[in-house]
């Protein structure tokens, strides 16, 4: 997480979200890429460019400063191997892969109810 100063109203307001358990859980895999990283992380370790072709979108900036975030949480682990070329891998950690079922469940919620909602925004 981001370094705040303790007296900011930003710091304050993310203590208090993360007293809630459900707040911490979505702040821990909120944001656009995170469920996607770990969804395909699930499947195995992944280089890099892998990650990246995989989850499709992000930018290499944006993927780097998510799975360093990831990283310090303890959702992932990362490995560099001495290697020409440099290698490097991620994986699930035990924390992430315990995961994986918050993320099927989102999964489906969302092909339970995602067609509907599609629908409603078209009809209005």
């Amino acid at each position: 997480m981001e370094n705040r100063k303790r007296t900011s109203t930003n710091y304050q307001n993310e203590q208090q979200l993360n007293r809630c358990p459900v707040s911490f859980t979505l702040s821990m895999i909120g944001g656009r890429w995170k469920a996607a990283i770990i969804w395909k992380l699930s499947k195995g370790p992944q280089r890099f460019g892998q990650l990246r072709e995989k989850v499709g979108g992000v930018s290499d900036r944006m993927l780097a400063k998510q799975l360093k975030e990831m990283q310090e949480d303890g959702l992932i682990a990362r490995w560099a191997y001495a290697e020409v070329p440099r290698r490097v891998e991620y994986a699930l950690t035990e924390k992430g892969k315990s995961l994986e079922p918050v993320l099927q469940s989102v999964l489906k919620w969302g092909l339970e109810h995602m067609e509907h909602e599609v629908v409603t925004d078209h009809q209005k």
